[in-house]
């Protein structure tokens, strides 16, 4: 009688890495935070260059490549950090740190997207675009490495971040930036950096995980920051809007400040972690962000 044949074991197939791999690169780029890029039209907005074709073209480019500079970043930060995000609660679940992305792959891959920003910058945009996403790669890279670590800093060189953003939409169209969009843009970023560090304070004091520095910070020291920010932007956007004497203009204070308002809501609450939850999902701020996008939509028309 013949033996009974053991089936063999299938083959293992290469095909789920090679896609684990990418889907994982991805998942590492930070998908929910691109959001933060569509900053790149705040200065032709507040310029009300934003009705040709060409502005268009450069903004989509200059989204495109502060995305991809981003994501750089954020692929070369988990790379580092992998054996530190392993023993977190949270950050395992990361690409990186779960192994769905090798170290390697992640340093390489982040190298490629810089040096393509960098060059995307030069090629499609001018010089002073190509030096501003090199200025954001040094200072990130430089956080990533030692910035992070250090009291204060660490809160400058994110509200940097925002404000670059901000700004390279008006450097590659070649738009001047007034002092006022800069005081706002950059206060209102400390804003809501600041309350998303006491926000991550308050959750730490209840048990929940966070990074190491905030051990240092005390939440009312992060509270006084995010009040004076708050406090600044709010007076900066009024002056800016003052000096004119266009009715929209002055009337979209009102939406700007109740915004602002609304936002320390979450701030106080210590709900304010990820703000671009906070943006996206409270119905109340996103129908006070569309009257005010109305009223300085009027403002710039002259209506």
């Amino acid at each position: 009688m013949a033996e009974p044949t053991v089936a063999a074991a299938p083959a293992t197939r290469p095909v789920p890495q090679l896609v684990s791999v990418p889907l994982g690169l991805v998942r590492a780029a930070r998908p929910r935070q691109w959001v933060k890029n569509v900053l790149v039209v705040a200065a032709p907005a507040a310029a009300g260059q934003l009705a040709s074709r060409h502005t268009a073209v450069q903004l989509g480019i200059v989204f495109v490549l502060f995305t991809a500079a981003a994501a750089a970043v954020y692929l070369v930060n988990d790379a580092r950090d992998a054996d530190a995000d392993r023993a977190h609660p949270v950050k395992c679940r990361r690409p990186v740190a779960a192994g769905d992305v090798p170290v390697p792959v992640a340093y390489g891959t982040g190298g490629v997207l810089a040096l393509g920003a960098l060059a995307g910058g030069a090629a499609l945009c001018n010089t002073l675009t190509a030096a501003l996403l090199a200025a954001y790669l040094a200072m990130q890279f430089a956080y990533c490495l030692r910035l992070k670590h250090v009291l204060v800093v660490d809160l400058a060189v994110v509200t940097t971040g925002f404000v670059m953003r901000a700004m390279i939409g008006g450097v590659a169209l070649g738009i001047p930036l007034s002092r006022w969009f800069l005081i706002t843009t950059g206060f209102g970023a400390l804003f809501m950096v600041a309350a998303k560090r006491y926000s991550e304070a308050v959750q730490m004091k209840g048990g929940g995980a966070t990074r190491v520095l905030l051990t240092e910070y005390t939440t009312g020291y992060l509270r006084f920051v995010w009040q004076l920010a708050a406090g600044v932007a709010v007076l900066g956007y009024c002056l800016w809007a003052l000096e004119n004497s266009g009715t929209w203009r002055q009337l979209s204070t009102i939406a700007f400040i109740l915004a602002v308002l609304r936002y320390a809501v979450f701030a106080d609450r210590g709900t304010a972690g990820a703000p671009e939850d906070v943006v996206l999902r409270d119905r109340p701020l996103a129908v006070i962000g569309l009257a005010w996008l109305a009223m300085y939509g009027m403002a710039v028309a002259d209506l």
